[in-house]
């Protein structure tokens, strides 16, 4: 199951919530948890994942339509969303090639299967993860708790507003 609202907030609220996701990553230690490791990175590791959303909500919170910036952002939309991710529940395939996004775990565990690492990784709570450049990925909750992520991304022109 998804769902996906769009709620009319403030840009500048939206802005400083970017910038809070943002600094949460500047200041935090490297962490060892929620990373490949360096021994299992692989291009090509994975080719494909569950292709179909299962529940999972998706909550647009703010999105600014950047067109106004110049013709280099024409089309584009800063989004900022609330995905919960149920136990079982999967955030299906997708590439960030084009759209690139910072995700942060506010609440539970989520496990990750990239194209670029042969074995998944499990995100918990307060992980930040940067998610940009040639890789594939999908997600799942293999927790017995909701997972709640707060993903702040790019969406390019060509891509459907309902793109996770």
């Amino acid at each position: 199951m998804l769902s996906k609202t769009t709620v009319s907030r403030s840009p500048l609220k939206a802005v400083l919530a970017l910038g809070l996701l943002a600094s949460a990553d500047a200041f935090s230690s490297p962490a060892l948890a929620g990373e490949c490791p360096a021994d299992q990175v692989m291009e090509g590791a994975l080719t494909s994942g569950e292709t179909m959303p299962v529940g999972v909500t998706d909550d647009v919170l703010s999105a600014i339509d950047l067109s106004s910036k110049g013709d280099a952002f024409k089309g584009q939309m800063l989004r900022l969303r609330k995905l919960v991710v149920q136990p079982g529940g999967v955030v299906p395939w997708h590439s960030h090639e084009a759209r690139p996004a910072n995700i942060l775990v506010l609440e539970g565990s989520i496990t990750e299967y990239s194209s670029n690492c042969k074995v998944p990784v499990v995100h918990a709570a307060g992980d930040v993860i940067a998610e940009f450049g040639a890789f594939s990925h999908w997600w799942k909750n293999t927790a017995d708790k909701p997972a709640v992520l707060y993903s702040a991304d790019l969406l390019p022109p060509a891509a459907d507003d309902q793109t996770m």
